[in-house]
């Protein structure tokens, strides 16, 4: 078997990758009877010569290779045909501007495994950048609001070295008794968490974070019954938010007149209803003034999401009275974070994570007669067709 790792073509330039160096030596060093090529790029946080350092071929050709492995999409005049790839194809929840790519791998005869549809039989995502997300978008989430309160000056994310770089300077800020509000539970829920804690932040119960005042910061995390109730009063579980979406409203409202700062770390499911409206942020009471939308689904669960921001330019001012962007530093503006790829800000520890990943998860099934059914599920097309897990995206590819 023949593998490749091709270079990130996207602008702005991704400078991840699925396997460092040392993960494609452990993998050559596991199965030796496999072959493997990195595609040379100038872009990538490993450089060329890191790879060829541990014995790994490099080159302008992945012609020869079966399994292509890329992070962001491929550019429709770079894909190969008659291959199979794995990347983030983002094409499952139909977007638009996604739409001739997939129509190019069909194509093409591509077989498309994306990183989002590796699931487990439980339907458990099994690989992703999301702890990563969560670490940068906590850091953002302080940086904005000592930008904001010209409190303090924290450095950019992307020009510090890692997650510990990250959370030493964010021990050296003095921060006054803010309150912050995290929904999710998930991988990247407990990113934030995990930097929360690190800087010793107190974590405190719903109850005492509604009801109480602190002298220090602190946080709460919470999940989707917290703020969400059902339109008829009735109390019940999580099974019946997630098989009954449109029988609940948010009241998150009780969050917004205590938090300082919301950092959003949810999965936010298509009938569910807005968690964060503009009524609540048109309210007299609503105390917000940083919203970090690591979710970042613009028009989505969160209203003063206007649109995706940039590494570059991370952060926008919000008017709640207008529903409108304005300058960060307007007196009456909520500043918003909504980077859509944060994890770039930490290539050299998202890629050496997600690779771990990916060889615990993902490339035994190379080598076991997929006997998980991994490679199964994630399959997205096959011989020019969608396969039947993802027949949902035909009328997407036919441009209906």
């Amino acid at each position: 078997m023949k593998f490749g790792i091709i270079k990130e073509r996207k602008n702005p330039p991704d400078r991840r990758v699925v396997f460092s160096p040392d993960e494609l030596a452990r993998l050559k060093q596991l199965h030796q009877d496999i072959s493997v090529k990195v595609e040379s790029s100038d872009i990538r946080v490993f450089t060329d010569a890191q790879y060829k350092n541990m014995g790994i071929e490099v080159t302008n050709d992945l012609s020869g290779c079966d399994v292509l492995f890329g992070v962001k999409e491929v550019p429709v005049d770079y894909l190969i045909p008659n291959k199979s790839y794995f990347f983030f194809s983002h094409t499952l929840k139909k977007q638009p501007h996604n739409r001739k790519l997939l129509q190019a791998i069909l194509e093409k005869n591509i077989d498309l495994y994306d990183h989002e549809t590796i699931v487990n039989g439980q339907d458990h995502r099994l690989i992703g950048f999301g702890k990563y997300a969560g670490f940068v978008g906590a850091y953002n989430s302080i940086r904005a609001f000592g930008i904001k309160f010209e409190l303090f000056k924290l450095p950019k994310a992307e020009t510090l070295s890692g997650k510990e770089a990250l959370i030493a300077h964010l021990k050296r800020v003095v921060l006054p008794p803010l309150k912050f509000v995290v929904t999710g539970t998930g991988k990247v829920g407990n990113g934030v968490k995990e930097v929360l804690d690190a800087i010793k932040i107190k974590e405190v119960s719903v109850e005492n974070y509604l009801s109480k005042n602190y002298t220090q910061p602190v946080y709460t995390q919470i999940d989707v019954l917290d703020y969400n109730k059902r339109k008829d009063g009735e109390v019940l579980d999580f099974n019946d938010f997630f098989k009954n979406p449109q029988e609940y409203v948010s009241n998150f409202e009780r969050f917004t007149r205590v938090s300082d700062i919301y950092i959003t770390a949810h999965f936010h499911a298509n009938g569910a209803p807005s968690i964060l409206t503009r009524e609540m942020l048109q309210s007299k009471d609503c105390k917000l003034k940083v919203v970090a939308d690591i979710s970042c689904d613009v028009d989505g669960s969160i209203a003063c999401t206007l649109r995706s921001s940039t590494i570059s330019e991370p952060l926008y001012g919000y008017l709640p009275i207008e529903n409108k962007e304005v300058d960060v530093f307007h007196p009456a503006a909520i500043v918003v974070m909504a980077v859509d790829n944060l994890p770039c800000e930490l290539p050299k520890d998202a890629s050496e994570g997600f690779g771990e990943m990916f060889m615990e998860n993902v490339i035994p099934a190379f080598f076991n007669g997929d006997k998980d059914g991994i490679l199964q599920r994630a399959k997205m097309t096959e011989k020019g067709k969608l396969t039947q897990r993802f027949s949902y995206l035909q009328d997407y590819v036919d441009g209906k």
